[in-house]
């Protein structure tokens, strides 16, 4: 890509991951937004982070993670610090609960941010607080809505939301005028009390170009605007799976790079038209480097081999 034309935004929380075991605690870099922005870097695309994080040890902390791995980062400076997820496994599922700093995660759309923004070639959101209609609004009045560039997944969780009716209208305003939403079985029970299927089909009568539901093991479907219907079953790899906490946001990376990759000689073609130049391919590298994520511990997005 063009470095004149920008660098790929992604919007979206970074904070700082507190893993409790009976046998103590460990602090990670993590955060929704922040490992998409890091696995489109792994993936070779350039990209800009912004994101609410504190000018404190736990920022830095960030940032140099950040810097480490190709991702320039344009923060608002969260007057309650970096956010914390503290997580606790259980069955193998991590469950967390966020500090106040990581609820309060809004951006205050700076100078820089809204520079950054201006020559996006696509905006990336994952984990934004949709449930603010004041900062839904201002999302989709700095992004517009022509050309479409805005691709979005959710990623809502328990303790992240203040109000589920209010998020699901926000992320509805915004599926509206998305080339691409990321939606999965458990986010269609916690936002929109519905099955999946149903969220899918109303999200697509919103305005989505298109709809990717994620089903775990059961692998991914991507439905468009168009009617077509995609699936693909999770990708076969060498060895055991070691954690998945980083598929969701390796699968939503992946997508974001196959649409970029696209839609770089001839732009979108329409405000409901994903153009990657092959969504069956997409869809395929997507499941294939979820498969490899999930072969190592932590969320940092792994590269197939071969």
């Amino acid at each position: 890509m063009d470095q004149a034309q920008g660098r790929v935004v992604v919007i979206g929380d970074a904070l700082i991951d507190e893993l409790r075991t009976p046998d103590g605690s460990d602090d990670h870099v993590g955060g929704a937004g922040l490992n998409v922005a890091v696995g489109l870097a792994r993936l070779g695309v350039p990209t800009v982070l912004l994101a609410s994080v504190g000018d404190d040890a736990d920022g830095r902390s960030i940032r140099a993670f950040l810097a480490e791995h190709g991702v320039e980062l344009a923060a608002t400076v969260n007057p309650l610090g970096t956010g914390r997820a503290v997580s606790e496994r259980v069955d193998g599922e991590p469950t967390y609960a966020f500090s106040d700093a990581a609820v309060g995660r809004g951006l205050d759309f700076s100078d820089e941010q809204r520079a950054a923004l201006a020559v996006a070639p696509l905006v990336a959101v994952s984990s934004y607080p949709f449930d603010d209609a004041r900062l839904t609004e201002r999302l989709l009045a700095e992004v517009g809505a022509e050309p479409p560039r805005l691709v979005v997944d959710p990623n809502p969780r328990p303790g992240f939301l203040r109000d589920a009716a209010a998020f699901a209208e926000g992320f509805a305003r915004a599926a509206a005028v998305s080339l691409l939403v990321k939606i999965g079985e458990d986010d269609a029970a916690l936002v929109a009390g519905t099955s999946l299927e149903g969220w899918q089909e109303a999200l697509l009568a919103a305005g989505a170009g298109g709809v990717l539901a994620t089903r775990g093991s059961a692998g991914a479907e991507l439905q468009l605007a168009g009617g077509e219907v995609l699936h693909r079953d999770i990708a076969v790899a060498d060895g055991p799976v070691v954690d998945t906490m980083g598929a969701g946001d390796a699968t939503f990376a992946s997508i974001v790079a196959s649409l970029l990759a696209g839609s770089a000689g001839s732009g979108p073609t329409g405000a409901s038209a994903p153009v990657p130049t092959d969504w069956e391919a997409a869809l395929t590298d997507a499941m294939r480097v979820a498969a490899a994520t999930v072969r190592a511990p932590g969320a940092l997005l792994r590269r197939p081999a071969g």
